[in-house]
């Protein structure tokens, strides 16, 4: 299983380059079982933001529940487990609250792999991270 970061489902939104088409095709390979894939609740509100900022709440209301609906993704709650982890990763790490709940989420459900643009996440030696990659 993969971890989808939120920069891949605003990019399948928004973006019409290669960044659009990779994610849009990563998650269609998701959507149809190639790929087993999880995320955040917190990737819900991110996108939501994001969408909405840029386009309407209308579009940004689609999306999201395009998304929760779509089948082999699964979503993963926030809760004290993953903010005492996301709190250390940022005591002693550095990292952003935001990228700190992905990330701890992720090593919660025993995810190693994370697919987001944010070179951040190759620092950390407990996972991998990818982009736009075949």
């Amino acid at each position: 299983m993969k971890y989808l970061d939120s920069n891949v489902l605003i990019y399948a939104a928004l973006d019409n380059q290669e960044k659009g088409r990779w994610c849009r095709s990563l998650l269609k390979k998701i959507e149809e079982g190639e790929e087993c894939a999880g995320t955040s609740y917190l990737t819900y509100d991110e996108v939501l933001w994001k969408i909405d900022k840029v386009l309407s709440r209308k579009d940004a209301l689609e999306a999201v529940e395009a998304i929760l609906t779509m089948p082999n993704l699964r979503f993963f709650d926030v809760d004290d487990e993953v903010i005492w982890k996301a709190h250390e990763l940022i005591s002693l790490r550095g990292f952003g609250p935001r990228d700190a709940i992905h990330l701890s989420t992720a090593l919660n459900h025993g995810i190693y792999t994370i697919v987001s643009e944010d070179s951040d996440f190759d620092d950390i030696p407990e996972i991998d991270r990818e982009w736009l990659s075949p």
